[in-house]
């Protein structure tokens, strides 16, 4: 088990990518009346890099947080220039260690009126705020972050792209609240869509398409610009999960196009008609109809049913194939079918 951990630990570190704080808030925002009284677990992030702490840190009060409890792998990629913490003489190099933070109380220390990163350094002076190492090497399926786990709320994180799977399975198996990052990829995991069929995750308010900046280590190679000296990488294939309420998805689309069969052509391989876009679904077509992996941005439970998907190569209970017109190959979709 212990080696089990380390190998995820260090798979994580591949990918470690830092959310910059802007689009935390932006997410954020529409999620406070959830967070008043919770212990909100952030287990993928090093208070002395991550914006969610933070962002978590700096609305503590605002929030109306209970906790807040931060974790952190052993290590970490990124160069740590703007340490928040100072861990005084508990270790001798605070970077290479796993530890977790628990704050409980939040005050406004050089009394201007505002908690700010000035007062968010001093934390640590606050005896109700808990700074210890763990024993093991931090990663969120590790025994002790699983304890935690069962402490928290909400979750909210970037986790690591590679362990998306393994990440959401976790959430899924405590029963967790959750506000996290992901690759859009991921929607297609037969994992992802199971919990979409069931009406157990959807994605949150920022655009589904846009992308987001991320600082990453100084070791890549491949970024876009520098920012106050550090890499800043754009992903494109990135977007907000969550298994809290969104209002988009509680909309219905207005439908005003019309079922023909020279516009919308059947599959060769399933008896589905075949839609480009969302805003092509027709308003009078009762059967199953194939709309691409986006729609699942606007997907509200309440109009639609998700019968399946046709996203990969491989078949199974949950994915029919890539879908075919003709003999040809075409896009990955979604089947669905209208409920009202």
């Amino acid at each position: 088990m212990a080696k089990a951990d380390l190998a995820a630990a260090q798979k994580a570190k591949k990918d470690e990518f830092y959310t910059q704080l802007d689009d935390i808030a932006k997410e954020l925002k529409y999620y406070k009346p959830y967070f008043k009284d919770k212990v909100v677990f952030c287990n993928c992030d090093d208070p002395y890099e991550s914006n969610f702490f933070k962002y978590f840190a700096l609305n503590f009060n605002a929030l109306g947080l209970k906790k807040l409890i931060a974790t952190c792998y052993n290590g970490s990629p990124v160069s740590g220039d703007e340490l928040l913490i100072d861990f005084g003489d508990t270790v001798d190099d605070p970077k290479k260690i796993a530890y977790k933070m628990e704050i409980t109380e939040v005050a406004d220390y050089n009394s201007d009126g505002a908690i700010n990163l000035a007062d968010v350094k001093y934390l640590m002076q606050n005896d109700k705020n808990v700074i210890s190492i763990l024993k093991g090497n931090g990663s969120f399926d590790s025994p002790e972050c699983k304890e935690l786990l069962e402490e928290a709320d909400i979750v909210v994180t970037n986790p690591p792209f590679s362990l998306f799977r393994e990440y959401l399975a976790l959430l899924d198996k405590y029963g967790k609240q959750f506000i996290i990052i992901g690759n859009t990829n991921a929607l297609t995991y037969k994992e992802t869509f199971k919990m979409f069929q069931e009406d157990k995750i959807r994605t949150g308010y920022t655009n589904f398409n846009v992308g987001m900046f991320f600082q990453v280590p100084d070791t890549f190679e491949k970024f876009h610009h520098m920012e106050n000296g550090k890499k800043i990488a754009r992903v494109s294939t990135s977007c907000w999960f969550t298994n809290l309420p969104v209002a988009k998805h509680n909309e219905d689309l207005i439908l005003y196009k019309h079922y023909t069969s020279e516009d919308y052509p059947k599959y060769d391989n399933y008896d589905a008609i075949n839609v480009n876009t969302y805003t092509d679904i027709p308003c009078d077509y009762d059967g199953i109809m194939g709309v691409p992996i986006t729609f699942l941005d606007k997907y509200n439970p309440d109009q639609f049913e998700i019968v399946a998907a046709m996203t990969t190569t491989k078949v199974d209970e949950y994915n029919l194939g890539y879908p075919y017109i003709n003999g040809e190959k075409k896009y990955a979709r979604i089947l669905i079918r209208r409920k009202k």
